[in-house]
């Protein structure tokens, strides 16, 4: 099997480095038994950067091997360490490479030397448990995991970056123009298809130098998919002139270059988005007897269409030196209307879901599905295995307002709330009686407020809902004694007296307060 030394697509498997997770550790030394939360953050993941470089030609590279990964961000640890930064991965692109997502949609054009484009970034690193302290929570058992970096596949599409482009039917003598106006040495042979990639030539005329670059094998129906042209007509749309180079000493029955510069027009035109660029016809071959004879047929009528008409020969050199001031010409004048090119680092930031907001809540036939950018980041560094980072998650969201827009839309308790993409979604039981703030913790590591026991939750609820058919005269503290009653509890509790009637007055925030939520029972 050959092994192609000319690759202009290809497409690209990324995965970017994953964040490093954060550590949760509690500084020990002696004589020190409470030293404090001391774990380091995780490190950030590597990206994956692509980088224009004018010197590569090709994306052959990638053709071998497509699939590349970043290096992974390093793990904190105690003592308030931070794990290092994971390496980004640097991809080097020919100059004129358009970056495609997997739908085909353009996610940039990298043109000029030393232009970047951040096209995977790295996970973020996971926050140690010395980052999480606050005054609330003052020795956080937990800490947040590291997030993934991107992955996606991309194709990368090679337009190469040529001032003048040469097209014509196959054996007009492209690759000969070429050869002899620069010291390109393409293959050239007497059958059509010769070439099969693009040859570039650097050509100087006078003080302007420039590249001039073919499109091998347009025939009629190239746009639409006949012969070569199809694979790289995109490779003259960045040209500034069109050269139609034509053989004035075609054998094949049926040619003349009137028709052939017809048919290549209308396949330029079919492919669009060239009618603007300025056209030289080379009547190529009149070194031969009968070429020079066609080519003082047609000259005249060709001039008439107000298209610049040269008669050349690649063979002897005849008409080039016209030809080519001809293109420097039309060059000189693109680039002095063009501003200069200079190197940009593009960075892709995508968009919210629902174009601005932090969040948005959808109700669909698995349930209630919260999209947006900060709440499944937050679930992807949620250690799940511990209650304390799970209680600082629903902490997190119900800040967020995620609880109260659930709320709003109707949701109840024990309804279904997915969280991240459709196909890696968290799925969790809707519970709105977990209040972010109160810090009811028990070990490192729990969080009370997840526990399916709770009588003293049970007991405010209750409550509130008895409030609701309270008689005018009644206080909040004679619903609470009627409930205890309506029980049958007897003896001293939490909220009575010792003849187990509530009181009828009590101090707001002291244990009589039917709304005190300080100590969870333990009944």
């Amino acid at each position: 099997m050959a092994i192609p030394t000319f690759v202009d697509h290809v497409t690209l498997h990324l995965a970017a480095g994953r964040g490093g997770n954060g550590v949760a550790s509690v500084h020990r030394e002696k004589f020190k038994p409470l030293g404090g939360p001391d774990g380091g953050n995780g490190g950030q993941g590597g990206s994956i950067i692509l980088e224009v470089d004018t010197s590569v030609t090709t994306l052959v590279d990638y053709h071998h091997s497509p699939k590349r990964r970043a290096e992974n961000g390093g793990q904190g640890a105690g003592d308030h360490k931070n794990g290092g930064n994971g390496k980004d991965l640097t991809l080097v692109v020919p100059d004129g490479t358009l970056v495609k997502d997997s739908r085909g949609n353009v996610l940039a054009d990298l043109v000029g030397q030393g232009t970047t484009l951040v096209i995977a970034a790295g996970g973020r690193g996971g926050l140690g448990n010395a980052a999480l302290a606050s005054s609330k929570r003052k020795a956080p058992g937990f800490a947040l995991l590291g997030e993934p970096g991107d992955e996606l596949d991309v194709r990368l599409e090679l337009k190469v970056v040529a001032d003048v482009g040469l097209v014509g039917f196959p054996s007009a003598g492209k690759s000969s123009l070429i050869a002899a106006i620069s010291r390109a040495r393409p293959k050239i042979a007497d059958y059509p298809f010769t070439t099969l990639v693009p040859n570039l030539g650097v050509v100087t005329a006078g003080e302007t130098t420039f590249t001039v670059a073919d499109v091998p094998g347009l025939i009629e129906g190239a746009a639409e998919g006949r012969g070569l042209g199809h694979d790289f007509l995109r490779h003259i749309e960045r040209c500034a002139a069109l050269v139609h180079v034509v053989d004035t000493a075609s054998i094949e029955p049926g040619r003349n270059p009137l028709d052939d510069l017809e048919i290549i027009e209308g396949e330029l035109s079919r492919y669009g988005g060239l009618e603007d660029r300025p056209r030289l016809v080379a009547l190529n071959k009149v070194d031969v007897p009968d070429g020079q004879d066609i080519a003082d047929m047609v000259v005249e009528e060709l001039r008439a269409r107000d298209l610049r008409v040269f008669e050349v020969s690649a063979a002897s050199g005849s008409g080039l030196r016209e030809l080519t001031f001809a293109m420097a010409e039309i060059v000189a004048a693109a680039r002095a209307e063009q501003p200069a090119v200079e190197a940009q680092r593009i960075v892709l930031r995508p968009q919210a879901v629902d174009g601005g907001a932090d969040f948005e809540v959808v109700a669909t036939e698995d349930g209630w599905r919260v999209r947006g950018t900060k709440p499944e980041r937050w679930v992807r560094q949620t250690d799940f295995s511990n209650e304390e980072a799970v209680g600082f998650l629903a902490d997190r969201l119900n800040r967020l307002g995620v609880e109260d827009k659930l709320v709003a839309l109707g949701a109840e308790e024990g309804d279904t709330v997915l969280i991240g993409p459709e196909d890696n979604s968290v799925v969790f039981d809707f519970k709105p009686s977990i209040e972010a703030g109160a810090e009811m913790l028990g070990r490192r590591g729990e969080d009370e407020r997840l526990r399916e026991v709770r009588p003293a939750r049970d007991r405010r609820r209750d409550i509130a809902e008895a409030m609701e058919t309270k008689a005018e005269e009644e206080a909040r503290a004679d619903v609470a004694r009627r409930l205890d009653e309506a029980k049958g509890k007897k003896g001293r509790t939490r909220s009575t007296g010792s003849s187990g009637v509530g009181p009828m007055s009590y101090e707001i925030g002291s244990k009589d307060d039917p709304d005190w939520g300080g100590e969870q029972d333990s009944e």
